[in-house]
């Protein structure tokens, strides 16, 4: 399943706040479609694929991207769910867009597709690069991608950043200085409901 494009709050609508997806709030709270305001008892296979639906979404990475992160946390030693946030945090779209670069991981995504963004001096234009403590993300140094990022740093989609990183707004850089801790993962979803959805696909 190729990544979605369509209707964000549609999407915030039926699965709750999606701090990486957008910063609008729908005007209805309930979930779209002509049977969004009955309640239902949803299944527990309904549960777990809501939660799936969430990381999907909140990150922007498609389905076979999730299986194969999903199989990554599983070769790490701990709590598999935490090491797959990890893993969806860490990459370089979502800590762009979390050090206040972009105000949602779509627009971090575009910022590194179109070479605005540097690791540890050398452009990066893959989103799905991963971080790791010790690595330094800047600007590009040309007029084009310093004022794009100094636009988007009014406005920055969370207003937090969180304890793993420092960035430096008058310099336009930031540090990964560990692994993001799971109180400052900014989605509310049950990881653990996922690595059970995957349980017998993954």
């Amino acid at each position: 399943m190729a990544r979605y494009t369509g209707p964000r709050l549609r999407i915030v609508r039926r699965l709750g706040d999606l701090p990486g997806l957008t910063r609008k709030t729908p005007r209805r709270q309930y979930p779209p479609g002509q049977h969004g305001q009955t309640r239902r008892k949803r299944s527990e296979y309904a549960i777990r694929l809501e939660e799936k639906q969430k990381l999907r979404y909140n990150y922007g990475v498609s389905e076979r991207q999730l299986i194969r992160y999903v199989r990554q946390a599983r070769r790490v030693t701990g709590s598999t769910g935490l090491a797959l946030l990890r893993l969806l945090e860490m990459r370089l779209d979502n800590t762009v867009f979390r050090l206040g670069m972009a105000p949602t991981i779509p627009a971090a995504r575009q910022l590194v597709n179109h070479g605005h963004i540097m690791v540890n001096g050398k452009v990066v234009n893959i989103p799905s690069y991963q971080c790791k403590p010790g690595d330094v993300i800047s600007v590009r140094p040309r007029e084009k991608s310093i004022n794009l990022v100094k636009t988007n740093l009014l406005n920055p989609g969370l207003a937090n950043i969180p304890s793993h990183l420092e960035f430096d707004k008058e310099k336009l850089v930031g540090k990964v200085n560990g692994l993001i801790e799971r109180e400052w993962v900014a989605l509310n979803v049950n990881e653990l409901l996922v690595i059970e959805y995957y349980s017998r696909k993954a």
